[in-house]
């Protein structure tokens, strides 16, 4: 597998929007409130930290990393439903971490869904603690 990390451009908006709502798209039956994840990539873009994956001469996922003075917010990761199971999600991830720990942060935090079990599993396997969770939220962070 060749998967190439990135800082997302411009001319990315659209392609990981498109990514971003396939993504999300298997979780829309079951939260029906799920909001328009994708809704301002191109303001991520201008003015956050946004991290694309290449593979197979497509865009294949994407993060949003915002950056305070010592806590990062993982706003959103996203993996294209056909190029799951090739550990991009976890490169993106890294990723971010990397870039949060190089702008001097010690924690990073991330608020996810109940309802969304590979996530919260795959942010624990990668050493994230739950640190509350309600009917509609689980949040995790990390520290670095």
């Amino acid at each position: 597998m060749n998967v190439t990390l990135r800082p997302a451009e411009e001319r990315d908006a659209e392609a990981l929007a498109q990514c971003i709502d396939r993504a999300y798209e298997r979780y829309k039956t079951n939260l029906p409130g799920l909001p328009d994840v994708s809704n301002g990539i191109e303001q991520d873009i201008a003015n956050h930290h946004v991290f694309v994956a290449e593979s197979e001469d497509c865009l294949a996922g994407g993060a949003v990393l915002m950056l305070d003075d010592h806590i990062a917010l993982l706003a959103n990761v996203a993996v294209d439903p056909n190029q799951r199971g090739k550990g991009i999600g976890r490169l993106l991830i890294e990723q971010v971490e990397n870039a949060a720990r190089d702008h001097g942060c010690t924690e990073l935090r991330l608020t996810t869904h109940p309802k969304m079990p590979d996530n919260v599993a795959l942010y624990q396997h990668l050493g994230w603690l739950e640190q509350d969770r309600s009917e509609t939220k689980v949040r995790m962070s990390k520290l670095l």
